[in-house]
């Protein structure tokens, strides 16, 4: 799958009309988890196209979601669903289904990652920055600023730098450095009008990127799933296997190959391989898990 669109997806170029293409994407129905486990097992194994075009036509209202919640850069809002969608098949080539999660829960991140790497080259990488701090700054100050309510033009007010570089982890000079670049680099005030006659500003338009209590109550749910599943899977591991696959993917300080190999009078390359071989047979046994659940849910 190349970076271009499927025919079959709606265009969105400098003539499309937005509202429009939002119609048209509300069209293409959304997958069933069964259907897209399905569709996406075709796609990885035999790389059918039309498999790879229905994972990514129903995920297309993700993507102009993700992108209305950049608004507030001053960009036009189809430029950034266009990267958006282009991150999306990125994430459709590299999903593995097998792993248990939903496409949307994979995809978001590429879709993310694109949408900001494009906003990124439109302010000019030299003038924000390109270390991973600050485009974490870059990304999240105008955020802080606003739960602040900071919004007003010129520094910032010495407690409020200091709460912003607390929070991200950052130096004070830092924060006054991004926040100098930003209000020169042609953004769009966040209290500028939206028209002429002064009715309505920018920040009137920024989407809550927090998520609603539903999709909270059904992250909760599904986590709650996820690690019943984990929890049941790994009593089909043998002990050595689940403590090798625990002390190496499933703590916060993992151990070592070495530590592991000396634990159990073994080489480095033995305790790599059972690591491998417990990981993907834990990976089987939850996708079994998973699908005999949804039968008996069925």
């Amino acid at each position: 799958m190349t970076s271009n669109l499927p025919a079959s997806i709606p265009a969105l170029g400098p003539d499309a009309s937005l509202n429009r293409y939002l119609a048209e994407i509300r069209k293409f129905p959304l997958l069933a988890p069964e259907e897209e486990y399905m569709l996406a097992k075709r796609w990885r194994e035999h790389e059918d196209p039309e498999a790879a075009t229905r994972l990514v036509t129903s995920h297309l209202r993700l993507v102009a979601k993700i992108a209305m919640g950049y608004r507030g850069y001053g960009l036009p809002v189809a430029e950034l669903i266009a990267e958006g969608n282009i991150g999306l098949m990125q994430g459709v080539k590299k999903f593995e289904p097998e792993r248990g999660f939903r496409l949307a829960t994979y995809a978001m991140w590429w879709i993310k990652a694109s949408i900001q790497e494009y906003i990124l080259r439109s302010w000019s990488l030299v003038k924000i920055g390109t270390t991973a701090a600050q485009k974490k700054l870059f990304f999240n100050l105008r955020r802080m600023k606003g739960k602040l309510q900071a919004l007003e033009d010129g520094d910032l007010h010495p407690d409020d730098l200091k709460k912003i570089a607390t929070d991200l982890g950052v130096a004070e000079e830092e924060v006054v450095n991004m926040n100098r670049r930003m209000a020169k680099g042609g953004d769009t005030s966040l209290n500028a009008p939206l028209r002429e006659d002064g009715e309505g500003e920018w920040q009137d338009w920024l989407t809550d990127d927090s998520p609603t209590q539903d999709v909270l109550v059904a992250e909760k749910q599904e986590a709650g799933i996820r690690h019943d599943l984990l929890r049941e899977a790994m009593l089909s591991l043998n002990d050595r296997e689940r403590h090798i696959l625990t002390q190496r993917r499933l703590v916060d300080e993992p151990q070592t190959l070495e530590d592991l190999s000396q634990e159990y009078g073994i080489s480095r390359e033995r305790v790599r391989q059972i690591e491998v071989r417990a990981f993907e047979k834990l990976q089987k046994e939850m996708l079994r898990l998973s699908q005999e659940r949804k039968l008996i849910e069925a």
